[in-house]
């Protein structure tokens, strides 16, 4: 496994929608695992592709230590209620805002298998969901965020 490096706010990859992956290759499959050893070195929740120059529909995320989730070509199906909520990025070091999200959210998307699996998450699960499917489509949470601060 390798440390990838994380892209910040100006690289021209972080606003460029990702193509879908047609098949689960060993790059694929080394590329999760690189994301994940990335993710976790930078003390993140979630990584999407984008942000390590990987033009990928694809993303981890790790709200519970352990319970890493992958998702390959996900797609948000379902979602209801809202919350606001304070949001960061590994791609945008330095500073928080304050970003309105759906409450609840059911994503489809293909595990490292190369099987369909539809996860529902609820609260900060759901805000993950949204803010890393986001990157997938060259948005960044920034472009969303009605209020802005300085990280302390």
């Amino acid at each position: 496994m390798a440390k990838l490096q994380i892209r910040k706010v100006g690289d021209e990859a972080l606003r460029k929608v990702c193509r879908p992956v047609d098949a689960i290759t060993p790059r694929i499959l080394t590329l999760l695992d690189d994301m994940i050893e990335t993710m976790r070195a930078a003390d993140g929740v979630g990584l999407a592709a984008p942000q390590v120059g990987i033009l990928r529909r694809i993303v981890v995320i790790e709200v519970e230590p352990g319970q890493v989730i992958e998702l390959i070509n996900p797609k948000i199906i379902a979602f209801s209620g809202e919350q606001d909520g304070q949001e960061g990025c590994l791609s945008v070091p330095g500073r928080l805002g304050l970003v309105k999200r759906p409450m609840n959210v059911t994503v489809r998307a293909m595990n490292r298998r190369g099987e369909t699996v539809d996860i529902t998450g609820h609260g900060l699960l759901a805000r993950c969901f949204c803010h890393e499917l986001d990157h997938l489509d060259g948005a960044l949470y920034i472009d969303k965020a009605y209020s802005m601060d300085e990280d302390e």
